[in-house]
């Protein structure tokens, strides 16, 4: 896969944290991608088959204005150093070894998490990240969308792709990292990197899966071996690897610019993570729980709050966004007979860094849970831009709920991890 940096060069063109409560800024944004070869999408998806892929009803008109988002400033904490954030998270993946990160407060601009059309567009970019523009599965936005160069959609095969939009004056860069697609070129590496990073214990859902896994650290009786676990993340194959080098092109070609991550389901996930990496606000949409998978590649955290048992997890520049008619996010798609299962996706972590915001479809519409629900469509044209009489808040009108820290949220609590396996029989 080219670098981004080569993709930029070539085209024409050479959350969550402590907010400080200040007016909104307006930000404008238009869309920078290319167009490559990526197959076309299937218009006849239904059930399960439309989890993570969406096609929408909105034709993308031409257009030469721009898409104005909210942002606020917003303290984040970023490490001083990247190289050196990395160093820790290896030596402690691959030694055991704690090694201190210094970390900076830095206020940003960041997308307003309050205003709902903000949280439209940055939604309405996740879903066409799934997309090239032209399709019929491409969102319009704002009618903003005029030239295109992507990243990750020259060879059909690569899974990580996704569309850079930049604001006119290149100050603000948001990047929209695609999901899981379930039937298409990427969809096994997608499935890998969900199995991976969303199971307690390598997918292994119960003995029917045995030859479905994807890493030998089962050790009977619910029981998986810690350190072979911490193995299995050390892969080029992983999503996360990937997007660090492409974060790390894009820091080089924006240096001055501020750089927002936003992406659905895996996409969101992987969006957090790498947001949590760099601390750069990151606003994932139904992702499933990815707390675990922090811990599990060891990525180092912001200093804790002074508050009496707050955790450094609240301190991730991070906002889920998610509704609670939705299994996956909430960890609930999970047994042998659940639909994940039945697709061959074991998506069994709830918990999520950062904050949440929670939108009671379950109590305000009527809705029941339903891995239907997970569609971005649905999150787009049902819930964040619907019409509330009522709005979303518990005791107050509010177009979006409040966002909270996930308390007390615990993932695989019928897992024990340990040292149980013999080291040769891992590799």
């Amino acid at each position: 896969m080219r670098t981004l940096a080569s993709l930029l060069i070539l085209s024409v063109f050479a959350p969550c944290n402590v907010s400080v409560r200040a007016a909104r800024v307006p930000i404008s944004f238009e869309s920078h991608q290319t167009y490559g070869l990526g197959s076309q999408l299937a218009s006849d998806l239904d059930d399960l088959r439309q989890v993570s892929l969406e096609i929408s009803d909105v034709n993308p008109l031409p257009s030469h204005s721009l898409a104005s988002l909210q942002a606020r400033p917003t303290t984040v904490y970023r490490p001083r150093s990247a190289e050196a954030f990395q160093h820790a998270r290896l030596r402690s993946l691959q030694s055991e070894e704690n090694e201190s990160v210094e970390w900076e407060e830095v206020q940003v601009l960041a997308p307003d998490i309050e205003d709902r059309h903000t949280l439209s567009q940055l939604a309405r970019m996740t879903g066409n990240a799934y997309a090239l523009p032209g399709q019929k599965n491409w969102y319009d936005i704002d009618r903003a969308w005029n030239t295109s160069f992507p990243f990750g959609w020259e060879d059909p095969a690569d899974g990580f792709r996704g569309h850079v939009f930049l604001s006119p004056d290149n100050a603000t860069v948001v990047l929209s990292i695609k999901g899981t697609t379930l039937q298409g070129p990427t969809s096994k590496k997608d499935k890998f990197n969900d199995n991976l990073l969303f199971s307690c214990c390598c997918a292994r859902v119960d003995f029917t899966w045995i030859f479905n896994t994807v890493c030998k650290c089962y050790a009977n009786h619910w029981r998986c071996d810690s350190t072979c676990l911490t193995d299995a993340l050390v892969q080029d194959s992983l999503f996360y690897n990937i997007g660090v080098n492409l974060i790390n092109d894009l820091t080089a070609l924006y240096p001055n610019s501020t750089i927002w991550l936003t992406g659905h389901s895996l996409g969101g996930a992987l969006a957090s993570l790498l947001g949590t990496t760099f601390g750069l606000p990151a606003v994932a949409f139904e992702s499933p729980g990815e707390r675990l998978a922090a811990q599990r590649l060891h990525l180092p955290m912001p200093p804790s709050p002074a508050a009496a048992g707050a955790a450094p997890y609240a301190r991730a520049p991070v906002t889920h966004v998610y509704h609670n008619a939705d299994p996956i996010p909430q960890g609930a798609c999970t047994g042998v007979g659940s639909p994940c299962a039945q697709a061959g996706y074991a998506l069994e972590s709830r918990c999520h860094l950062g904050r949440s915001v929670v939108y009671d479809t379950v109590g305000k519409l009527g809705w029941r849970v339903d891995i239907r629900k997970h569609v971005i469509k649905e999150v787009i044209t049902h819930v964040i831009e619907a019409e509330m009489e009522d709005g979303w808040g518990e005791d107050e009108f509010r177009e979006v709920p409040v966002a909270r820290v996930e308390e007390d949220c615990i993932d695989c609590y019928k897992w024990e991890f340990g040292e149980y396996k013999d080291r040769n029989d891992i590799v």
